[in-house]
């Protein structure tokens, strides 16, 4: 389950395109990416259980030029993976042990609902960048 992508051909290849017309053009793909992970947080986000607020506010956009990613936890919200996935602390008993679900509860299952709109989001935001730029896009 953790190593679920969306693909696309040539990347690589229009990265360095846009490299070619301007140094500054490849950051612009990693705005895109992060555009279309936000539609993950905004579905996983009203999911996530609240007491303090700092595990829903833990997700973060975190995205490369060639990968869309979703950092959850960090030093604020240690415990949001173990919200997420379950399972039992490093020390018996501490926090309580959660069943543990492999898919996950909140990321992966907003992730699946909202497959097809990230999909269709990275495509028109990388078609309307390459058209931006003149390259030829197809």
């Amino acid at each position: 389950m953790a190593d679920q992508r969306v693909n696309i051909v040539g990347l690589r290849e229009f990265q360095r395109a846009l490299r070619d017309i301007d140094k500054g053009l490849p950051k612009q793909i990693r705005l895109i990416l992060n555009e279309a992970t936000e539609l993950v947080i905004v579905t996983a986000r009203p999911h996530i259980p609240t007491k303090t607020g700092r595990a829903k506010s833990s997700l973060k956009a975190r995205s490369s030029q060639r990968e869309a990613r979703v950092a959850l936890g960090g030093g604020r919200a240690p415990w949001t993976p173990w919200l997420d996935f379950g399972g039992e602390g490093k020390r018996p008993g501490r926090p309580p042990a959660r069943p543990f679900i492999k898919q996950g509860r909140y990321l992966y299952p907003a992730l699946e609902a909202r497959r097809a709109d990230i999909t269709q989001k990275m495509s028109e935001g990388l078609d309307a960048l390459g058209r931006e730029s003149g390259l030829e896009m197809s």
